[in-house]
């Protein structure tokens, strides 16, 4: 069962998607969670089918006191590396709130201070706090969608499937078409390249 608070009712949770990737934006969610919130379907991202992330998403929406998500894209990504580049998503998302938070929990082990608001890193957070968990749905789907958009730009790459995670039909797309303009170059996008042609 996962927890409403960690520490104040007006706490936001915020969670990043699509780290990992060899394509695409890496997308942050941040929410508020109204007090007495509750969801028996809530959970991890990760844990849940799309299904039910896409059935969630709406309801999340509807009943947050504050939502907000935003995507870093590949060239910025590329240029100020992937950790900061999920970092500074998660903070875009929190300054797009309507409301400031009273303190704010973070999936993970790694965050720079944002201005005047408190937090704490959570390792495995959205399986731990609902608003952790609700901002992880929330960056989930809106990086879903983001993807299957592209996907029709190059669908040899079958981004509607594999979201841009490195999987064997990826990469092998990547060895024959090579790469897009929504590749991150700084990946390694194929095992045996130590460095891309670009």
């Amino acid at each position: 069962m996962l927890k409403h608070i960690y520490k104040y009712s007006n706490e936001a949770g915020t969670d990043e998607a699509g780290r990992g990737c060899l394509a695409g934006p890496v997308t942050a969610g941040a929410i508020i969670l109204p007090k007495g919130f509750s969801n028996k379907i809530l959970n991890d991202s990760k844990q849940l089918s799309e299904s039910k992330r896409e059935f969630l998403r709406p309801i999340l929406e509807k009943e947050a006191v504050a939502f907000s998500v935003c995507h870093v894209f590949e060239n910025e990504i590329d240029s100020i590396n992937i950790l900061n580049a999920s970092i500074l998503a998660m903070h875009r998302a929190l300054d797009t709130l309507a409301q400031v938070p009273s303190f704010i929990i973070v999936d993970g082990n790694r965050f720079k201070p944002y201005p005047s608001v408190g937090h704490e890193c959570i390792i495995k957070g959205d399986g731990k706090f609902m608003s952790i968990a609700a901002a992880s749905i929330l960056a989930k789907t809106y990086r879903d969608e983001y993807m299957a958009r592209i996907h029709e730009e190059f669908p040899m790459y079958n981004w509607k499937k594999n979201k841009g995670y490195p999987t064997k039909e990826h990469r092998e797309a990547i060895r024959k078409h090579g790469l897009t303009k929504y590749h991150r170059k700084s990946f390694r996008q194929l095992p045996e390249q130590l460095t891309l042609d670009i």
